[in-house]
């Protein structure tokens, strides 16, 4: 259980407050410094908009690209992000800098407070620094899913010492999604999971073989597996070294009765590139110079049955190399069948980068239940790993929101 902003404001606590809110505002930038895509900037409104119909002083903060601590640089200013959002807003979104020692606002005003990671101790959930921020506010609100897997200073430790401690809105929202499709799931829960390495997520498909009941492979990852069940895979990207975690996987399935279908067929190519020849083969028919770049119909086919009897779906990426068209049909497919069985009343919840990047290349956003703005946040969630910036609210839930230190 956590304390919500909204929750606060129905109760008429904002009014008059000093409200602190880490959003996640790390957009995308060209080279001239422009937002190329303002998706975490709109979705960081409704929290700042709830926050000042309350009438409340309102103070909103966060990290972008990778600054060095105590050392700022032009590039990394949220002043683009102030910008955009003074745009989106419709009135004046001052940017504050230097901000750390103290803030002069007033009940219905709106500042921005320069990029969180400059301040000295940001990264390392430093204690003082802490403090300080806490002291800033009377209210601080979390609305940063996708630094959730991150202790810092403003992710973390302010939530300690601040007076009070709650999620804004994108944040429990994510929470609720995630709680409905992992941790109290309608079956057949159905998870699908892509991308380059086992290892990269290991321990995610350890925890997901425990609790699913289809376990769908993709990229680099599949490859592993059809190692591990005696196939050749020619050159395409595989770790062999992992072969026998991929078996301990499919025997943690096949122990609970659920089942990993591997692919029957596969689309290769000699070269991984956009001006490759693309060659469909059986899955046991890859010839040694060959990388699998995407799945073939039949495997699509297949997984459309597979994706059709689920109930609850899991996404989280690309089948193969979507990028490119020749390679983009399994991943195509995979969207469109997600999309069907979402339609007929599944619940699907899609994450990262690449799968959301797919999703909007197909044209299925409108259809997927809930897309998480987290990356590593929502692996960790599936993984079964604490997320400490929601692990302190719900500390500060179950105290009674006294205040500590």
């Amino acid at each position: 259980m956590i304390l919500t902003l909204d929750e606060l404001s129905r109760r008429g606590a904002l009014r008059g407050k000093r409200v602190f809110i880490r959003s996640d505002l790390n957009v995308p930038c060209d080279d001239a410094g422009a937002i190329t895509d303002d998706t975490r900037i709109r979705a960081s409104l409704p929290a700042i908009r709830m926050a000042l119909d309350a009438g409340a002083a309102v103070m909103v903060t966060s990290h972008l690209g990778r600054p060095v601590e105590g050392e700022p640089k032009p590039r990394d200013s949220l002043a683009p992000v102030a910008a955009r959002m003074a745009q989106l807003l419709g009135r004046a979104v001052p940017l504050a800098r230097d901000w750390v020692d103290g803030v002069t606002i007033f009940p219905g005003e709106l500042k921005l407070l320069e990029n969180c990671r400059i301040n000295r101790g940001e990264r390392q959930d430093s204690e003082e620094l802490s403090r300080r921020l806490a002291s800033l506010c009377d209210v601080y609100v979390n609305d940063a899913f996708g630094t959730a897997h991150r202790a810092e200073a403003t992710t973390h430790g302010i939530a300690r010492f601040a007076a009070l401690a709650c999620a804004g809105p994108l944040l429990a929202a994510e929470l609720e999604a995630l709680g409905r499709a992992f941790e109290h799931p309608k079956r057949p829960l159905v998870a699908i999971i892509g991308g380059a390495k086992v290892s990269t997520k290991l321990g995610l498909l350890g925890n997901l073989a425990r609790k699913v009941d289809r376990l769908i492979v993709g990229g680099g990852i599949a490859n592993t597996f059809l190692l591990a069940e005696g196939f050749r895979v020619g050159k395409s990207l595989a770790e062999p070294d992992l072969v026998h975690e991929c078996t301990k996987v499919l025997r943690t399935l096949a122990d609970k009765g659920a089942t990993l279908p591997l692919p029957l067929d596969v689309v290769t190519a000699t070269e991984a590139s956009a001006k490759a020849f693309a060659t469909l083969r059986r899955a046991d028919d890859v010839r040694p110079d060959e990388m699998i770049l995407d799945v073939g119909p039949a495997t699509s086919r297949a997984l459309e049955h597979v994706i059709d009897e689920g109930a609850t779906i899991i996404w989280n990426g690309p089948l193969g190399m979507y990028e490119f068209d020749a390679f983009a049909q399994g991943t195509h497919q995979l969207a469109l069948a997600v999309a069907s069985a979402t339609a007929r009343g599944a619940y699907s919840i899609a994450g990262g980068g690449e799968t959301l990047a797919a999703i909007e290349k197909f044209g299925v956003a409108p259809s997927i239940s809930y897309m998480s703005t987290g990356g590593g946040a929502f692996l960790e969630f599936l993984e079964g790993r604490p997320l400490p910036a929601v692990a302190v609210l719900q500390e500060r839930a179950r105290a009674g929101q006294s205040k500590i230190g």
